[in-house]
């Protein structure tokens, strides 16, 4: 007789592990959810200043005067990198193939030479201020693609160690929260119109999350624009992987890792911008209502919010301290350079 099959709550493919997973979210999701909602009411009184920057202000704050306890970690991940993506598919739902074919197209000069600039200036500078060579190549690329994605495929190629990641990422994440904070109101005051201003935000803020707060909170054409500039550059992580891992490849005189580098570089790589894509052309062939369209907005602009507070609660000034002054100098440099070749570009190119 066959006996009958057993199965384990610890196995990854478990209903009880997968309901267990998602039980854990629940305490930390709340809280950004909670956070969100309330952004969203202040951001009435002060609608120049947006639901995104209240959210990550009020996530600050909770996370500096008290850090959330480790119950509360799944579901603040879970805000600030998930519901981020469902939000920026949710905006892709609301585009056409013409629209994302036309900004990508118009943004590519201004794209690739902001990424060039970014990536030698970080060389150079790295080197010139004695940055080791992991660290700078981390933040070079979180400022030159799209932060914390990039620098998680980087790592997975150049194998860096954890320290030299969590000096990237907190580096990468303390210009984020300054870029939010400050880009608009720069905007602003150079006068620059909703395209501009979604290709400056696009080119010279780091991450997907900041891009979009920050766009969102100039004009609704500008979180558009800014989107699909962004998502563009973001492709940029296959190229750069691939020569980073021929490069990591032959220094360390190995034969044949390149493949295997690639696959745990494919695996940090943001997917979700194929989503988007996918949402794009269900878009263009009429299967999403326009009548939804609003709907899906508004939860987007939510979703933000959320996420944003997400990133908030995450913030820990021990790890930004413990970053050091040079990563945080090469940061700094690095965020000027790139947002004033973006305005540069820009004027040469006749978009500003």
């Amino acid at each position: 007789m066959t006996s009958a099959p057993t199965f384990s709550p610890s196995t990854s493919r478990s209903p009880l592990a997968r309901v267990g997973r998602s039980g854990r979210a629940l305490p930390g999701l709340a809280l950004a959810v909670f956070i969100g909602a309330l952004a969203e009411q202040l951001a009435r009184l002060a609608p120049t200043v947006g639901a995104p920057v209240i959210a990550i202000l009020i996530g600050m704050v909770v996370a500096i005067i008290h850090e959330p306890a480790p119950l509360y970690a799944p579901g603040i991940k879970l805000a600030s990198k998930k519901v981020l993506q469902l939000s920026v598919v949710l905006f892709g739902a609301g585009l056409s193939l013409h629209e994302v074919l036309v900004i990508g197209r118009s943004s590519l000069p201004v794209l690739l030479g902001t990424l060039g600039i970014a990536l030698a200036a970080a060389f150079f500078l790295g080197r010139l201020m004695g940055v080791d060579s992991d660290v700078r190549t981390l933040i070079g690329v979180g400022t030159a693609i799209c932060g914390a994605s990039a620098i998680a495929a980087t790592d997975a190629v150049i194998d860096a160690s954890e320290h030299d990641v969590s000096y990237a990422v907190a580096t990468i994440f303390t210009f984020n929260v300054a870029a939010v904070l400050s880009f608009p109101a720069l905007g602003h005051l150079m006068h620059m119109n909703a395209h501009a201003f979604g290709l400056w935000s696009g080119t010279a803020i780091n991450d997907v999350s900041s891009v979009v707060a920050a766009s969102s909170i100039y004009s609704h054409s500008a979180e558009t624009y800014a989107i699909v500039v962004k998502l563009s550059r973001t492709l940029a992580i296959i190229p750069i992987s691939l020569v980073l891992s021929i490069l990591h490849a032959r220094r360390a005189h190995h034969h044949g890792p390149e493949t295997t580098a690639l696959r745990r570089a494919a695996k940090s790589f943001p997917w979700f911008v194929a989503w988007f894509v996918a949402a794009v052309a269900l878009n263009s062939l009429g299967v999403v209502p326009a009548g939804l369209h609003g709907l899906l907005n508004n939860g987007a602009q939510y979703g933000v919010a959320i996420a944003l507070a997400g990133v908030g609660l995450s913030t820990r000034l021990r790890s930004i301290r413990a970053t050091g002054a040079r990563p945080l100098v090469l940061g700094a440099m690095l965020w000027v350079v790139v947002a004033l070749a973006s305005l540069g570009l820009q004027a040469l190119t006749g978009t500003l």
